[in-house]
């Protein structure tokens, strides 16, 4: 299975096209294929000698196998729903017994890897000093309070910096440390306690992780000029809509952005037209302004649920876009069924107030070409059954394998 993900193009199986493998109708296997990712990744993880891509959704954990470690991935489905890991799977350092006489004694630098440094889960309290030609630091786990100025004098190019589940505060960042790195290309500082972004960042960044912090604030200026920028992960932190206006209007190359899980009361504003998944889930939203999607046409997913979202937040024909394949609406305050478009996949709608099942809104009208694209449609948790259907339902959801009442 993997050897075909491995040897197809993301062309021919579409951006992020999912494959559903059934058992007793029951989503066991979601293959997903993410535009471009596979060249991306050689060309990423070049110090790995053998890199293989899997990438299988089971029980809603998302893992891509990769040579020697699982790299968990951006999107899981899994029985008609979806969960993702907000933490990617770092190795530990192969067992060889053997490392690098210029490592740092706290650490781990194999002779394999010469450019790894592993110092995770070691208890550290402090980032030891790293010596020249470590490209790839993994400090996660540990008990780090502060980043002193000096410890990356030898490495300023560094490309990736793991600093995730540390007791790291902004105040505690010194000048002359990450701001030093301008060949970093990932900085995963999710699971500590800032409460704003570290920074100046390096313009060469292609991934930020910074899940579980306390972030109330988000300076305009913080990913100026980061074109390369193409992962943004801000949930569960404390970001409000004002204090993220502005933020994300430089970044031309973003495809996926994560603000859920925090205190948005409406979806951020100047998104680029890049963005291919936007994840606003478990916020305070209660409304989506007309052409808010028209303004992002490569947006293919979009979840905004455990919301506040009611119909009359909902602007008339919003979700009516050719892009769109997947649409999260579930846990809010919806009393009928929003207009998608006929190229939607994938409509979720459970635990909300629905009492019709308005069948225009879906399909504004069925022939044999006329029709709509749904695979799967969740209504549970509504005022609905079976029998609240229309007579043309089945000529309209022919494609449907789930349409779930309760």
């Amino acid at each position: 299975m993997f050897d075909d993900i491995q040897s197809t193009s993301c062309q021919e199986l579409d951006i992020l096209s999912v494959q559903m493998l059934k058992i007793d109708n029951t989503v066991i296997l979601s293959e997903i294929c993410l535009a471009d990712f596979w060249g991306g990744l050689k060309k990423q993880y070049d110090h790995i000698a053998d890199i293989r891509l899997g990438l299988i959704c089971l029980s809603c954990a998302a893992m891509f196998a990769l040579g020697s470690f699982l790299l968990a991935g951006l999107v899981c489905q899994s029985l008609g729903q979806y969960d993702y890991y907000d933490e990617y799977y770092i190795p530990s350092a192969p067992l060889e017994g053997v490392s690098s006489p210029t490592c740092a004694q706290e650490c781990e630098c194999p002779i394999s890897f010469p450019t790894a440094m592993y110092c995770n889960g070691r208890n550290l309290k402090f980032i030891p000093i790293v010596p020249s030609g470590i490209k790839y630091l993994y400090l996660q786990n540990n008990l780090i309070e502060e980043i002193k100025a000096g410890v990356f004098d030898n490495v300023t190019d560094l490309r990736w910096l793991v600093l995730d589940n540390n007791k790291i505060t902004s105040d505690k960042i010194q000048a002359g440390t990450i701001d030093k790195l301008g060949s970093l290309e990932k900085l995963y500082f999710s699971h500590n306690q800032l409460t704003k972004p570290p920074g100046p960042l390096s313009k060469s960044l292609d991934e930020l992780k910074l899940i579980s912090n306390e972030l109330s604030s988000f300076p305009a200026n913080t990913l100026s000029g980061m074109e390369n920028l193409t992962t943004l992960h801000l949930s569960k932190n404390k970001l409000t809509t004002e204090s993220i206006t502005g933020a994300f209007k430089s970044l031309k190359s973003l495809v996926l952005l994560d603000v859920s899980e925090n205190k948005l009361k409406k979806l951020p504003s100047g998104v680029p037209a890049s963005l291919l998944m936007l994840y606003a889930d478990n916020n305070e939203i209660d409304s989506i302004p007309g052409g808010y999607l028209a303004k992002l046409p490569a947006l293919q997913y979009l979840r905004v649920s455990h919301n506040k979202l009611v119909d009359s937040g909902i602007s008339a024909g919003v979700f009516n876009v050719s892009s769109l394949l997947e649409l999260d609406l579930s846990f809010n305050k919806l009393k009928t069924i929003p207009e998608i478009n006929e190229s939607l996949e994938h409509l979720y709608l459970q635990v909300n107030e629905i009492n019709k099942f308005d069948l225009t809104n879906i399909c504004k009208f069925s022939s044999p070409v006329n029709y709509s694209r749904l695979r799967t449609l969740r209504l549970d948790g509504n005022n609905l059954t079976h029998s609240s259907m229309p007579d043309d339902t089945a000529n309209c959801l022919r494609q449907a394998s789930e349409i779930i009442f309760d």
